[in-house]
């Protein structure tokens, strides 16, 4: 199968759909097909042996956001994809799903950034409406949108959107796992976050204004802890002035084996930001054999058992959210079987079996195009 992969985030950017189009293009390789990329300016030339095509970007809170170009019908044309999977899309990925649909190409949309979520958080009033019109209006362009999670499903069925399933995102089962806790890279970290025995409280993931990192106040004044922060953004500074006299270790953006081991370095996971349609930092929590608290929102929903591998706390409450967090730092047993039930949790949940769920759904609309397509070319005497 040919496979043209339209990002709206790519490489260098780091970001959850970088992430998935990243895994999705690992498989692709592993499993024999072929497939091109085109993402916003500044992305590498290759990844993972395919080629990626560039268009002119703009930046916006340290984001590149592609702009629509010409040459994404022509790189399409030439490519002769037979699906074209469309991560996230907005402007670049309208451009990509609008220009299949006259090359007669099959598109799968990936429901992933909760652009309505973001009118609401600024109090744009009636921007929220036109957001989800412009949303829907994208994603009906698209054979079938995948969307990650129940609370995502119900928000979209509400804006009207059709031809709708669900695909949730994949986890990297050895990178994140319990028994990374034991590595001296581990130990070296947890000597420096917990010297005297702090119960560590992490976090991975963009510092924004949609993941709420400066919630974290809320923990102000309880004793024995440690907040260690692994990532950057925007929101940098401001969480630095709502954090200050805390103990904090700000551990930057991390990836591969050092991000492997600040997960195994966490006695719990705290995740504040109320806007996700999925969730992944959670997921890989869990998969290192961490306890979360989040909120009662979104992804998280789908993937906190409240009382069995971490609890999920009213969004936008402090206090529910100090009073759950404050279980767990003082219950060192209940943080192991949670973790436990976490682990076991996303076991069912690897890359390689949700990339396969993808290529299902690859085979469904192109199998689907194909039937109309030969509906269409039966002379009127015989479809009588």
């Amino acid at each position: 199968m040919r496979v043209a992969i339209v990002s709206e985030s790519f490489l260098p950017t780091v970001s959850g759909v970088t992430t998935s189009v990243c895994k999705v293009l690992d498989h692709l390789r592993d499993t024999g097909h072929d497939a091109m990329v085109i993402a916003p300016a500044g992305a590498p030339s290759e990844y993972a042996g395919f080629p990626v095509h560039t268009v002119p970007a703009v930046a916006y809170r340290q984001f590149p956001v592609g702009m629509p170009s010409p040459h994404v019908q022509r790189l399409l044309a030439d490519f002769n994809p037979d699906v074209l999977h469309a991560a996230s899309p907005f402007l670049l990925g309208a451009q990509g799903i609008a220009a299949a649909n006259r090359l007669g190409v099959p598109s799968v949309a990936i429901f992933q950034t909760d652009v309505a979520g973001y009118a609401r958080r600024n109090r744009l009033g009636p921007a929220t409406k036109l957001a989800w019109r412009y949303v829907k209006w994208v994603h009906d362009g698209a054979d079938l949108t995948l969307v990650p999670s129940a609370a995502s499903m119900a928000d979209v069925t509400r804006a009207g959107m059709r031809r709708l399933a669900h695909w949730g995102r994949g986890v990297d089962l050895d990178g994140y796992h319990p028994n990374r806790k034991s590595d001296p890279a581990v130990a070296a970290l947890r000597e420096r976050l917990s010297p005297d025995g702090e119960i560590v409280v992490g976090y991975v993931g963009r510092i924004a204004p949609e993941k709420q990192v400066e919630r974290f106040r809320a923990l102000r004044g309880i004793p024995g802890i440690r907040l260690a922060l692994v990532g950057d953004g925007p929101s940098v500074p401001l969480v630095k002035r709502e954090l200050e006299g805390m103990p904090v270790s700000w551990l930057g953006r991390l990836s591969g084996d050092e991000l492997s081991a600040a997960y195994a370095s966490f006695d719990l996971f705290l995740h504040a930001g109320t806007e996700e349609t999925f969730g992944q930092t959670i997921q890989e929590a869990h998969a290192a054999g961490v306890p979360v608290v989040a909120p009662r929102a979104g992804g998280p929903i789908d993937l906190v058992d409240h009382g069995t591998n971490g609890f999920l706390f009213t969004p936008d409450d402090d206090r529910d959210l100090r009073q759950w967090a404050s279980v767990l730092i003082e219950d060192g047993a209940l943080r192991r079987r949670f973790g436990e039930a976490g682990r076991r949790a996303v076991l069912g949940r690897s890359w390689p079996r949700v990339c396969a769920t993808l290529l299902e759904y690859y085979e469904q609309v192109v199998d689907a195009r194909a039937a109309i397509l030969a509906a269409s070319s039966v002379p009127l005497t015989m479809q009588r």
